[in-house]
């Protein structure tokens, strides 16, 4: 199985088709197995990497908490298009993985050929609401730790999913998924490439998230899939291949 050392972590990741790039980062408790049916489905005409952020899944789980954050992660992701000779690539994800392609966005600008955000959010510029988000963060930290991986919700994204075990996914709670200040959602409106927005029809927590991300930035497009939830592109896989495709193929050569 193909894995990147960084510095002693092994990041397991895959490479699936030929074509133009797409690196596509999962939601926090999930792993790269929730894009079978992207995979799947486009891999004919795109070559797509997917893999396991740190803490989750077949990717390893330092013990060491400094080991987990926002900056290592975008590095992680940087570290997976180098390995397989990309200088550039779609960069996307669902949730905690479309708030990192924002992430990677704002740190190698010129390697984002287009940004794929599906059923996220930029984060809060309230520090009040920032708060409230690391407290439930913080929250689900303590529940894996309490109970270990029965502590996990069975949505489609995360039953998909295999973890070697919780304490990885806890430390991610309080490295990757807490947020520290409001540098992503200052950063939409300097967004210079052709973004593809996408959220579940049902997914009512995104929702408005979605609206400010469409609003802000200056070549979003946004989809609604409808009957779906907050795993879009488990719900309702499809209609949503066919807008992730018709969004790629109307990008200039």
């Amino acid at each position: 199985m193909p894995y990147l050392d960084r510095e002693g972590v092994r990041i397991y990741y895959e490479e699936h088709g030929d074509g133009p790039t797409l690196l596509l980062s999962h939601g926090y408790t999930s792993t790269g197995r929730m894009w079978n049916c992207q995979v799947s489905a486009l891999s004919k005409d795109f070559r797509i990497l997917v893999w396991d952020m740190r803490g989750h899944g077949r990717s390893d789980s330092p013990e060491d908490p400094t080991l987990y954050s926002e900056e290592l992660t975008v590095g992680d992701m940087a570290g997976i298009l180098d390995i397989c000779g990309a200088s550039a690539a779609f960069i996307g994800g669902l949730s905690l993985g479309g708030y990192m392609s924002l992430a990677f966005y704002r740190r190698y600008p010129e390697r984002s050929q287009a940004l794929l955000l599906f059923d996220t959010g930029p984060g809060y510029k309230s520090d009040t609401a920032r708060a409230a988000w690391n407290e439930r963060a913080e929250a689900r930290a303590r529940d894996l730790e309490d109970r270990g991986l029965e502590a996990l919700n069975q949505s489609p994204e995360v039953a998909a999913s295999r973890h070697r075990g919780a304490q990885g996914l806890a430390l991610a709670a309080r490295g990757m998924l807490a947020q520290r200040d409001s540098t992503i959602m200052e950063l939409l409106p300097e967004i210079a490439v052709p973004t593809l927005v996408v959220v579940g029809a049902e997914d009512t927590p995104f929702l408005a998230a979605t609206d400010y991300m469409t609003a802000k930035i200056p070549q979003a497009r946004k989809v609604v899939i409808p009957d779906a939830g907050h795993a879009s592109n488990i719900d309702q896989p499809q209609l949503f291949n066919q807008a992730l495709r018709s969004f790629l193929e109307s990008l200039p050569a």
